[in-house]
């Protein structure tokens, strides 16, 4: 990502964003310091949990931030975009596809994710990727073939592909009646939905190190954009180590117990601030199946934790709009409970 690529931002701009990056670094301290003051067992699990976390997404974190910088200094952040273009049928296949098959958590997609918006990707094949990349990928497969059953396992392949489908369709019917125009935040770069806010190609300078302003450029740009992201999941890795430790697992199995469309429902809604990961998640999932839990429901937490966890939300809100945020929530809920519904019915 390019925070502020291809713009210059205004004084007053530049103030907001650094009293908002503030504002967050603030929060993760100010909960550290209250935990050290009244639970320093826990304090000091939150910490150890942020900085596992943070070492587990890293090498993702690294990588795009590179790619972004490099594309910024060379100015092939244009290209890329522009190989973004084409049918919107096509791209949002495509965009469902790779991230089924892409090996992307629900925190480690979203440098990628502000990635691409930030080079101006139309926002349509993006979100397709965005909700199907966090439910399945190649060693997820294996897993949920070896706990669960490789039906269930194919069943969740197709649910990330589907929710994909209906998120890029979704976004894509909104975008050509005129909705959701500049679906990043203030600052956060310059891209957007569609292909009429791509900037025009200029030459690109891959030798852009042989040049004293383009390497400077390079650095300003991964400094922000690391800066930027670093910030916001250090604040939901903390968030996420406090339902680990305050939220009892036999709560939330207790919610999704049962037969029927109330635990189908219950199991969407327990998903959204779900405190496992994909990988912790599935023997849970087998043990309440085995005791009776419905295998759509057990579909419906797998998927609607994978993609509204709190770590992925509160990053997703740092990077667009309230409008775009309620209609990534919106997708996420109703695309995990159809999916539920229909396992549900051909398992059942």
């Amino acid at each position: 990502m390019s925070v502020g690529a291809g713009t210059t931002p205004s004084p007053a701009l530049r103030l907001s964003a650094g009293l908002r990056r503030q504002a967050v670094w603030a929060a993760s301290a100010a909960i550290v310091g209250a935990l050290a003051l009244l639970d320093p067992a826990q304090a000091r699990e939150t910490v150890g949990f942020v900085l596992r976390a943070v070492a587990g997404v890293a090498p993702f974190l690294i990588l795009s931030v590179a790619v972004a910088a490099w594309a910024g200094a060379t100015g092939a952040d244009n290209l890329i975009a522009r190989a973004f273009t084409g049918r919107p049928a096509a791209m949002i296949l495509a965009g469902a596809l790779a991230g089924a098959l892409s090996p992307f958590c629900s925190c480690g997609v979203i440098p990628l994710i502000a990635a691409l918006l930030a080079i101006g990707v139309p926002l349509a094949p993006v979100m397709a990727f965005w909700l199907a990349s966090p439910v399945m990928d190649p060693t997820m497969f294996l897993l949920t073939a070896g706990i669960l059953g490789t039906g269930f396992a194919i069943g969740k392949t197709l649910a990330a592909i589907g929710l994909g489908l209906l998120g890029g369709i979704a976004v894509h019917l909104i975008v050509r009646a005129g909705g959701l125009a500049d679906p990043l935040r203030a600052g956060i770069g310059n891209g957007g939905c569609g292909g009429s806010r791509i900037r025009a190609p200029k030459p690109v300078v891959w030798r852009f190190w042989a040049d004293p302003a383009r390497r400077a450029k390079f650095g300003a740009e991964a400094g922000k954009t690391g800066l930027f992201l670093a910030q916001w999941l250090v604040l939901a890795f903390v968030l996420e180590s406090l339902m680990v430790a305050w939220v009892p697992a036999d709560t939330v199995a207790g919610l999704v117990g049962g037969t029927g469309l109330w635990p189908l429902a219950a199991a969407t809604l327990v998903g959204v601030p779900a405190y496992l990961n994909g990988y912790a998640a599935l023997p849970l999932v087998g043990g309440l199946i085995g005791q009776g839990m419905a295998p759509g429901a057990g579909m419906a937490f797998l998927v609607a934790g994978g993609v509204t966890s709190v770590p992925a939300a509160v990053a997703v809100w740092a990077l667009v709009r309230p409008r775009v945020f309620a209609l990534y929530l919106a997708l996420s809920l109703g695309g995990a409970f159809l999916a539920g519904l229909a396992y549900g019915t051909v398992a059942g």
